[in-house]
């Protein structure tokens, strides 16, 4: 029951924030710099939630193998490396890693 109860809270509070915005502006384009903090959450979001994925409750189950993985996800994509690339690469440096620990 309380599951469902949160469910629905969270679902109001969005379907209020959306609500909210076409109200309090109207017909007038959001700001430059707003626009651009928008643009940056769902980025932020996403790495809130692999990060929490990846170290577990209080950092108690972190994998540091996967955390290379990550990290090597990272560095190949920031050589312009193309998006299936760079997971390929993190998923063999996991296993490699994985098969030597």
């Amino acid at each position: 029951m309380t599951l469902w109860l949160g469910i629905a809270l969270v679902a109001l509070i969005s379907i209020g924030f959306k609500a909210a915005g076409p109200v309090l502006l109207g017909d007038r384009p959001l700001p430059p710099r707003l626009t651009g903090v928008i643009a940056l959450l769902a980025p932020a979001l996403l790495a809130g939630l692999v990060l929490t994925d990846l170290t577990g409750p209080a950092w108690s189950a972190v994998d540091w193998t996967l955390c290379a993985g990550l990290a090597a996800v990272a560095v190949t994509c920031l050589l312009r490396v193309t998006m299936l690339a760079a997971i390929l690469c993190g998923v063999a440096v996991t296993a490699v890693l994985r098969f030597l620990v």
